[in-house]
């Protein structure tokens, strides 16, 4: 607090304010200025998308839909994951495995992060350091699904999981819950 501006009080000075003149004396004190102007944060998620970005989210996921309904020309993807002779199994349901637990770790960093900022806590992410394990856990269920199916698609195996991967991290933004959003409004005292 500056020393001589405002009005005298009991015990010491108090601020005046003026519309259009910031304070009675002058305006050195900007950080109260500051404080006092609305601010908006903008997110990752508030931000506008270009033209761009929106055809070739649209494109991966209709290559996705393309690869589901079509399958392999006769039958849908799902029917053949669960009908054919042809998949390996053991690595197919390894590679299942991997992928839960992948969800599994991304839900609980994002229900952790979002409770600590609701509640106005610093987080320190201990996740991080599990950071490896879940690349490491990502690249061996790909390796996996590429092996279980290589028998019905051979080399196009690969361009069909990567298809099917980038889909999935195109609409994860779209899935997100409303609610689990932490609300930007404040309330201030001044």
């Amino acid at each position: 607090m500056s020393g001589g501006s405002g009005t005298p009080t009991g015990g010491g000075l108090m601020r005046q304010r003026h519309n259009s003149q910031g304070y009675a004396s002058s305006n050195d004190d900007l950080e109260d200025d500051a404080s006092s102007r609305s601010f908006s944060q903008s997110t990752s998620s508030e931000k506008k998308r270009t033209w761009v970005e929106v055809v070739e989210n649209f494109l991966w996921i209709a290559s996705a839909v393309f690869i589901i309904f079509l399958g392999d020309g006769h039958s849908n993807f799902i029917f053949i994951l669960w009908h054919d002779d042809r998949i390996r199994r053991v690595p197919f349901y390894l590679g299942m495995v991997g992928v839960g637990l992948n969800v599994i770790f991304f839900l609980y960093t994002s229900l952790s992060a979002w409770s600590s900022r609701k509640s106005g806590e610093k987080w320190d992410s201990p996740s991080t350091s599990a950071l490896p394990f879940v690349t490491l856990l990502g690249i061996i269920s790909f390796c996996l699904f590429s092996f279980s199916l290589w028998p019905l698609w051979s080399f196009l195996t690969l361009p069909l999981l990567f298809t099917l991967y980038m889909a999935g991290m195109v609409l994860v933004p779209y899935l997100m819950l409303g609610t689990l959003r932490p609300h930007t409004n404040e309330l201030r005292i001044d």
